[in-house]
């Protein structure tokens, strides 16, 4: 057996478990979740191993719910995760794991890391570092990918402080 037959059989175990293991509308949820640019429910439906008219029933459901938004491209619709809601879920699942100072603390953590992107690389954001490098540049370009996560959950972590508190206004 070649190493690209042994591939092969293992993609094809993998799958076969995830079908087995999961429900259409998981699998379905599963793709949405990693769909950030809209996807026809036929090219999802692919993706969750699905019908297509199965695809369309869970999508129209999760679009009515709010987990997905549409748009169309002509006279197709397209499929994608709700950003919103993936935001918002981000922001209870930290105040949900995380206290008031652990958040501050990781805040802190994090603000210090952007300077020091900022001071290493004499660039204010990681779009400017980007536009600096060269294609051959593994390590800048590494630190690019850090940088913009670090930008992100800084993001995410300021907001759930401000959710917190707004939600401590409202109920005082």
């Amino acid at each position: 057996m070649t190493d690209g037959n042994r591939w092969t059989d293992i993609n094809e175990r993998v799958t076969e478990e995830w079908k087995e293991e999961t429900t259409p509308f998981e699998r379905i949820y599963e793709v949405l979740e990693q769909t950030h640019d809209g996807q026809s429910a036929a090219e999802i439906a692919e993706r969750a191993l699905v019908s297509e008219p199965t695809a369309r029933r869970h999508l129209d459901a999760l679009v009515t719910t709010g987990f997905a938004a549409t748009a169309q491209d002509g006279r197709t619709t397209l499929y994608r995760r709700d950003d919103d809601r993936v935001l918002m879920t981000r922001i209870h699942e930290l105040r949900d794991q995380a206290t008031r100072d652990e958040i501050l603390d990781g805040i802190r953590r994090m603000k210090t890391e952007i300077r020091d992107y900022e001071a290493r690389y004499d660039a204010l954001s990681p779009e400017e570092l980007a536009r600096q490098l060269s294609n051959e540049a593994n390590e800048e370009w590494e630190d690019v990918t850090a940088w913009k996560t670090t930008r992100q959950n800084l993001a995410v972590a300021q907001a759930a402080l401000a959710y917190d508190e707004a939600s401590k206004q409202l109920t005082a």
